[in-house]
């Protein structure tokens, strides 16, 4: 009889420590779940919705409750979830009711805290509460409930433990959906800028045309994948070819959308479209930027961006240069018989500033060995080391450098984008779209025949 309760005793202590093990498999298989479901799910609502379930079980707890913000402090509504073992449809109403100006009010996190805190114990009359925030990034984001209505339940170290867990882990989880939407974000606007550079490698003549007694150059440097900036030859007659095509008037168009990247990528083609059909009009400089002034006026409106066009017409057969300008940069312009760099402007509003601007239009002729530089702001106002600014007078000194070497269009471009680069420094990006047009009229030319 004595070995009775030892035996008893023996039996006792090992269903015990079945219990044990068998609670903490229980809660590892759980906490397994829960991470399981933190690294599979791409559904941040489904997982959410787990999370009271599984902490309620892994707690002994009657009930959970989570209450989210959304990453700009507002009540995530959708996202509340509650699992209990009696319904409380009340609780979920008026958390629900909580008006975002009265969050926005309390002004810091402990009083936003504080303030669901009453409410969720107000609704849970006699509840044993553990509450915890969920923290993402230093950023609260929400507020975690364990509550239970049985008599002498108190919450354990281990409870608490659990339940910050769990509280951690809905953390990661939104830090992961908002790195994960960010990462999203980010693949639609490369698609959109390789869109863009497609758009933009179309919109810039792949190559200079051949124009009878002059040499051309052009080259476009954008500060981002795709840019605001503009150049064109656009033949006054597309219907000739060959050699009439070569002597027949061209247009020389340099132009600037305030702005950079896909936006002013695409308002360019637009304006593009109504240049082109504008020059078949054979009108001169400045009825073209009128025209199109007009045109535009209501496109660039509702973008809020406004344009700088040159605007040129040369015929090689007279080498007459006739021009307008809408607030674009001064096109240089080299005059190989005085030994000096001119500026060619005429006056005029930017594109879309007013609809009944006007604009008038200049003239000049070319000498052989005269070289006429077209450009972007991008170009003067590129930065160097010391702050300063590449600025007007310092190109119209580089193009006389260049234009002494007596060398083509292209090697004078290549001259002066090295100058450009050597000032800005190696491994330094240009600030805004640099982009440079050269014409250069051939020092061997003839005087023109008259035409039959």
């Amino acid at each position: 009889m004595s070995g009775k309760p030892l035996l008893t005793a023996s039996e006792s202590l090992r269903q015990l420590l079945d219990s044990l093990n068998r609670e903490q498999r229980r809660n590892q298989e759980l906490l397994v779940s829960l991470g399981f479901a933190l690294r599979s799910f791409t559904n941040l609502g489904r997982f959410l919705e787990l999370i009271p379930l599984i902490a309620r079980r892994l707690a002994e707890a009657e009930g959970a409750l989570l209450v989210p913000f959304t990453s700009d402090g507002r009540l995530w509504r959708e996202q509340i979830h509650l699992h209990a073992a009696e319904p409380q449809p009340e609780l979920l109403r008026q958390l629900a009711a909580l008006a975002d100006a009265e969050i926005r009010a309390l002004g810091s996190d402990a009083a936003v805290a504080d303030r669901l805190d009453q409410l969720v114990a107000r609704l849970l009359p006699g509840a044993q509460l553990y509450a915890t925030s969920v923290v993402c990034r230093s950023q609260v984001r929400g507020r975690f409930y364990l509550f239970s209505h049985r008599q002498g339940f108190s919450w354990s170290e281990v409870h608490r433990r659990h339940g910050q867990l769990v509280a951690d882990l809905t953390g990661v989880a939104l830090e992961n959906d908002s790195l994960l939407q960010t990462m999203r974000r980010h693949e639609r606007l490369d698609r959109e800028l390789s869109i863009g550079a497609e758009i933009q490698a179309q919109l810039l003549p792949s190559h200079c045309p051949v124009i009878e007694g002059v040499e051309l150059a052009a080259r476009c440097r954008p500060a981002s994948q795709v840019g605001g900036d503009y150049y064109d030859f656009i033949p006054t007659r597309p219907q000739l070819q060959g050699r009439r095509r070569e002597q027949g008037r061209w247009a020389l168009v340099m132009g600037d959308v305030m702005g950079k990247g896909v936006p002013a990528s695409l308002l360019m083609t637009l304006l593009r479209g109504m240049l082109r059909a504008g020059v078949l009009s054979g009108h001169p400089p400045d009825r073209i930027l009128h025209d199109l002034n007009q045109m535009a006026q209501e496109d660039l409106a509702h973008s809020h961006r406004f344009v700088s066009l040159f605007y040129a017409d040369y015929d090689p057969r007279t080498r007459l240069l006739r021009y307008a300008n809408a607030a674009h940069n001064p096109p240089l312009l080299w005059r190989r018989h005085l030994g000096r760099v001119e500026r060619l402007d005429a006056p005029g509003l930017l594109i879309g500033l007013q609809s009944e601007a006007q604009y008038e239009a200049e003239q000049i002729q070319l000498d052989p060995g005269d070289v006429l530089l077209c450009y972007t702001d991008g170009v003067t106002e590129a930065v160097g080391f010391s702050g300063e600014r590449f600025d007007e007078p310092r190109l119209m000194r580089s193009l006389e450098g260049a234009c002494r070497s007596h060398g083509d269009a292209q090697a004078i471009l290549n001259q002066l984008f090295a100058r450009l680069d050597r000032f800005v420094g190696p491994d330094r990006r240009l600030e805004d779209d640099a982009s440079l047009v050269v014409l250069k009229v051939r020092e061997e030319v003839m005087l023109p025949s008259l035409p039959s």
